[in-house]
């Protein structure tokens, strides 16, 4: 795969869930867990997880390292190498919380860093990465259920 076409995988991808939830975001939503996460039988734990890492991956990773190729004269091999450690990472968790389809972006990701031969390369990817991320993260946040918060409410302090 060229980098092109990794820009445009995730483009083609944002696109597809942009309207629609991806299904095993759906699915996770419904208590199918595939990987059978979740402590004593319960998958609250496990959407809680999805959206956290859903959520840094867009707002703290993508967005960071954007920021760190337009502002900064970083060097690559260094940003790659953290993209290989920490976005690797965040795959592999993503597919441990039923979550393949951004495991496998974010194995894309990973790849296709490897394949940038200039920070601007790498700030335009992450670009197309983000726009995949931010409508995953808000796909997994909608699944939170975000009504059981009303049970934990604030004790009132002097």
């Amino acid at each position: 795969m060229t980098l092109e076409e990794a820009i445009a995988r995730f483009e083609a991808e944002r696109e597809k869930i942009w309207m629609e939830s991806p299904p095993d975001v759906t699915d996770l939503g419904k208590g199918i867990v595939p990987r059978n996460t979740g402590a004593r039988g319960q998958y609250l734990s496990t959407i809680i997880f999805a959206e956290g890492e859903a959520r840094t991956y867009a707002d703290e990773m993508l967005w960071g390292i954007i920021r760190v190729c337009e502002d900064t004269d970083a060097d690559l091999k260094t940003l790659q190498a953290i993209i290989d450690q920490i976005i690797g990472y965040k795959a592999a968790f993503f597919d441990f919380v039923s979550l393949p389809s951004a495991a496998e972006m974010g194995r894309l990701y990973v790849d296709a860093s490897k394949l940038c031969t200039t920070t601007e390369d790498l700030a335009r990817l992450s670009h197309a990465a983000l726009g995949y991320a931010n409508r995953l993260h808000m796909w997994v946040d909608y699944i939170l259920p975000w009504g059981l918060g009303a049970a934990f409410r604030k004790q009132k302090t002097a």
